[in-house]
């Protein structure tokens, strides 16, 4: 089995910064990919970014590159996500996903084996 835990979320002004992370335990010998979707109350899940193993690929949903950057720490077993230039609409929940089985950095909830339990990102304006 694999754990994935976020933290970092919180109450932000709008234009503010945010780092989340996500640690990851259990079952890590594989090479995963990892991702970050969101999901606000009635909306359904949103992709928002992913990454490889090695770093080199990475992925951002619609609008979110160059406010949002992806990354990870393989010695530590944690991925990051960076959000600057924070808005209200970025408020959500916000989810860290290890794709355990390929090294794709999928941007579908389907290619995602574990998920933690999400950290609440809230934006005011």
């Amino acid at each position: 089995q694999v754990q994935l835990v976020e933290s970092g979320g919180r109450l932000v002004q709008a234009g503010g910064s945010l780092r989340l992370s996500c640690a990851v335990s259990g079952r890590t010998s594989r090479n995963y990919a990892s991702g970050w979707f969101r999901q606000a109350p009635g909306k359904q899940r949103e992709f928002v970014a992913s990454i490889d193993w090695s770093g080199r690929t990475t992925y951002y949903g619609n609008s979110l590159k160059g406010r949002f950057t992806i990354s990870r720490d393989n010695a530590k077993n944690t991925v990051y996500l960076q959000m600057n230039s924070l808005k209200p609409e970025d408020t959500a929940v916000y989810y860290c996903a290890a794709c355990y089985f390929t090294n794709y950095p999928g941007t579908e909830p389907g290619d995602y084996d574990f998920w933690g339990q999400g950290t609440q990102v809230t934006v005011s304006s």
